[in-house]
C-alpha cells in the first residue's frame, strides 16, 4: 500500500487495531481451503513462476511442489 497518505495509514491502523473482524463460516475463500497458506514472493520471482506455470500447463503450486520434491530427493540422496 505504497500510495496511501499518512491519514489513510492512520485510519487503517485505527480500524485494524480497534476492530474485531467478522469471520464467515462459508469456507469459500482462498485462506479457508484446507492446506492453503499465503507465501510472499518478490515480483520477479512471481513473474517467473507464473510463466513456468503457463508454459507447463500447471498451477504455480504444482511447480513449487515439484521443485521442493526434487530438492528433497537430492538432499536425501546426499544426506
Amino acid at each position: 500500500m505504497r500510495d496511501m497518505t499518512e491519514e489513510e495509514y492512520d485510519a487503517l491502523d485505527e480500524r485494524l487495531t480497534k476492530t474485531v473482524p467478522t469471520l464467515s463460516h462459508t469456507r469459500t475463500g482462498f485462506f479457508s481451503r484446507k492446506g492453503s497458506q499465503a507465501v510472499m514472493l518478490d515480483e520477479d520471482t512471481a513473474k517467473i513462476l507464473n510463466a513456468k506455470a503457463i508454459a507447463s500447463r500447471q498451477t504455480p503450486s504444482e511447480i513449487v511442489m515439484a521443485l521442493l520434491r526434487k530438492e528433497l530427493t537430492v538432499a536425501h540422496a546426499h544426506g
